[in-house]
């Protein structure tokens, strides 16, 4: 027993006739007639008394009619308590370093206005929640733009001074400033490769001919950070929260011109819940009124 059977069992039942039941359920009433044949076939009883006026429920047409309507009643319900919950639902992705502050801000101020909103969030390097965003597994990425690629949209929202971080007692510590060739002998600790942030690193170190002496690959700015607080060598990142009580010196890098840009992405052939369009602008919104 299928549950179109039973909405085709009972557009007869409410109609009385086939011919505009068929109508009704837009399919053909020779169609019509074979799926209600095999559903009494398969129950073993016969559904309906049929003369060439119009058609009754039997008996056992009756029995069925009570519990058929409940059935689709049900399946009518579950589907609105479904799509209720997902137009609620934003699935918003985003960079690790960024879930200590830019998103925390942004979703507890668009709680303020949307406070029947749930969100779905998950944490990724750049190169993954591109990927998320093509096969459609998230809404929204807050990233980098430097691995966009065809069919994804991006919007910048703000961008971040990048440093050279060096132990207190280092020999840089006292400088106010250095350029990428001060670090050039310096054993360097950065992210992953498919991190936004080491991919970005890179373009800068090959912007001035330099190929750093990698002593380390992390996953967390944090966990970088720490490991400069341990002298086991220098690093370069954004100012963010968390990094202010290790024991480091932030040194401005004079050339090149070093910042992040973080922006919002995607899937631009999708369209996006109203919701989720909502945020998107709020997000947009929220930084155009801060710079």
């Amino acid at each position: 027993m299928e549950l179109q059977q039973l909405e085709y069992f009972l557009a007869i039942a409410h109609m009385g006739n086939f011919t505009k039941a068929a109508a009704t359920v837009s399919i053909t009433q020779s169609a019509l007639s074979r799926s209600i044949k095999r559903l009494e076939t398969e129950l073993g009883v016969e559904l309906f008394s049929r003369n060439n006026k119009d058609v009754r429920l039997t008996g056992y047409g009756k029995m069925l009619l009570t519990h058929a309507e409940r059935i689709v009643r049900e399946e009518a319900m579950a589907k609105m308590e479904i799509d209720k919950f997902d137009k609620q639902v934003i699935n918003l992705s985003f960079l690790h370093s960024l879930g200590s502050y830019i998103v925390p801000k942004l979703i507890g101020e668009f709680h303020k206005i949307h406070p029947e909103c749930k969100f779905r969030l998950n944490q990724e390097n750049s190169t993954t929640l591109i990927n998320q965003l093509i096969k459609g597994k998230t809404d929204l990425c807050i990233c980098s733009n430097l691995v966009i690629s065809e069919n994804i949209s991006w919007v910048p929202l703000c961008s971040e001074e990048l440093f050279v971080i060096v132990p207190q007692k280092h020999r840089l510590a006292g400088r106010k400033s250095v350029t990428l060739s001060d670090i050039a002998e310096e054993s360097f600790i950065t992210l992953k490769p498919f991190y936004g942030l080491r991919l970005l690193v890179n373009q800068l170190f090959n912007m001035t001919g330099i190929l750093p002496r990698i002593e380390f690959e992390g996953d967390e700015i944090i966990t970088v950070a720490n490991l400069v607080n341990g002298n086991l060598g220098v690093s370069i990142v954004p100012r963010i929260p968390g990094l202010e009580y290790l024991d480091i010196k932030f040194l401005p890098i004079s050339s090149p011109h070093c910042r992040r840009v973080i922006g919002m992405a995607w899937e631009s052939n999708r369209i996006l819940p109203q919701l989720v369009r909502n945020f998107q602008q709020f997000a947009i919104d929220t930084y155009i009124d801060e710079k």
